[in-house]
């Protein structure tokens, strides 16, 4: 399996480029690259600002298309990847836990996406997707459709309901991303 990382947002809420906040004295994205290290052979990032990676061991990319949105950045990671399963995270949630992301790739088989729900709504940017759904993706793209939940409707997906997720992330850390200066605040004060 390959780790996608989506770093290709405008960061309007935030006003300054999330992946390279100070969580603990280091970047965000090197507290997700540590995690994909552990357990992934390769890592792409999905990037408009590629120049901002080049000191990481990283394979970077930018959208494929031009059409903004998280769903254009998994097709382009898609596109980049090596291996039939892939597991995206965005670039603003430090606190992946590598157990849980195991757990999803080993219930990934014979799935087109793993997808965790987690207090009532779904987290498609902490899931598994396969290779297979680039020219799904595309189609849906180039229909006008940016909703990764649209994609939902057309594939088989498996959800990883909340008693299991608390029994690998009992702290249910996992899904919290920063995307205001308020809640980045909140985090560091955490960590």
């Amino acid at each position: 399996m390959n780790g996608i990382i989506l770093a290709g947002g405008e960061n309007r809420r935030m006003g300054m480029d999330k992946a390279f906040l100070e969580i603990d004295n280091r970047p965000m994205v090197e507290h997700i690259l540590t995690v994909f290290n552990g357990l992934f052979k390769k890592t792409i990032v999905v990037t408009n600002t590629p120049e901002r990676y080049r000191n990481y061991d990283v394979e970077v990319t930018s959208d494929a298309l031009d059409i903004r949105g998280p769903l254009t950045g998994i097709y382009s990671g898609l596109l980049r990847s090596t291996d039939e399963y892939n597991f995206v995270a965005a670039c603003d949630m430090p606190f992946l836990n590598p157990s849980l992301i195991s757990y999803m790739g080993k219930i990934a088989a014979e799935q087109d996406a793993v997808v965790p729900q987690f207090n009532g709504f779904l987290e498609p940017l902490h899931a598994i997707y396969r290779r297979r759904l680039i020219p799904i993706i595309e189609a849906q793209l180039r229909n006008q459709d940016c909703r990764i939940r649209g994609l939902f409707d057309h594939i088989q997906v498996r959800y990883v309901a909340e008693d299991e997720i608390v029994r690998f992330d009992p702290l249910k850390r996992s899904f919290r991303n920063l995307n205001t200066p308020k809640e980045y605040k909140e985090a560091a004060c955490l960590d």
